[in-house]
């Protein structure tokens, strides 16, 4: 069950060229939504619009939860942005995997820690960036020296475990998710027919579970990022 991953060279860089792939597409899918959805608006929305907007009160009712609206309001295109393509990549490999010369090409992007901590480092950069740019560089720099002064290096490498733990718990989650599906579906199906009959009910058990766990880490990145963007640029924080 173990396949490489398709690395590539270019101009001396390696490219896994599966999360060129897959993160593409779900870029794809998740502008295909945006799109769709909002071409022809009406004052009674139905379908695909009336879906959106339920997804657009969801991530403000997210940011009300963590700031003043005056403040979060901004952010609010960045949570919808982020929870539907979380949602959307988490997504991916649950209905199927696709292996080419032994090359795991199709699979969920955030299955990748790569991916997932880009994500993050995404994320708390612009908290930080947010944080200056809304409170000024003073303000925001004396943040970091209270309540006492020595607590600078704890608030620093905080700041790294913020980080790793957004990436990390996102793609724990996704990557044991298809871990567990493959060996479902390829350990009992290696065994004949017989296999492939008792694989159908645990393999769509834990498919259904996926997809709820892929939709409350989605859920749980954008509130993340919220709370970190609104200690960063909330004054009573």
């Amino acid at each position: 069950m173990e396949h490489e991953a398709p690395i590539r060279t270019f101009l001396g860089l390696q490219f896994n060229m599966a999360n060129v792939l897959m993160i593409t597409v779900a870029t794809v899918i998740v502008f295909l939504i945006a799109v769709l959805s909002t071409r022809k608006l009406a004052m009674k929305p139905t379908g695909v619009q009336n879906f959106m907007e339920w997804v657009m009160d969801f991530v403000k009712n997210i940011i009300n939860s963590t700031m003043d609206w005056k403040d979060g309001g901004r952010f609010h295109v960045l949570g919808l942005t982020i929870i539907m393509y979380v949602f959307v990549a988490n997504m991916l490999g649950l209905p199927f995997s696709v292996s080419v010369n032994g090359e795991l090409w199709w699979k969920s992007p955030t299955a990748d820690p790569a991916v997932t901590l880009t994500l993050a480092v995404l994320v708390v950069g612009l908290s930080h960036f947010y944080g200056v740019k809304m409170r000024g560089a003073a303000a925001y720099g004396k943040e970091f020296f209270k309540p006492f002064w020595f607590m600078v290096p704890i608030k620093i490498i905080e700041e790294f475990a913020n980080t790793l733990t957004l990436g990390l718990r996102l793609y724990g989650n996704i990557y044991a998710g298809e871990i567990l599906l493959g060996l479902l579906a390829g350990g009992l199906a290696a065994s004949g027919p017989g296999g492939w009959i008792a694989a159908i009910v645990p393999t769509l058990a834990w498919q259904g579970f996926s997809v709820f766990v892929g939709a409350i880490q989605a859920f749980i990145f954008t509130m993340l990022t919220m709370v970190y963007l609104s200690h960063k640029v909330s004054s009573d924080h």
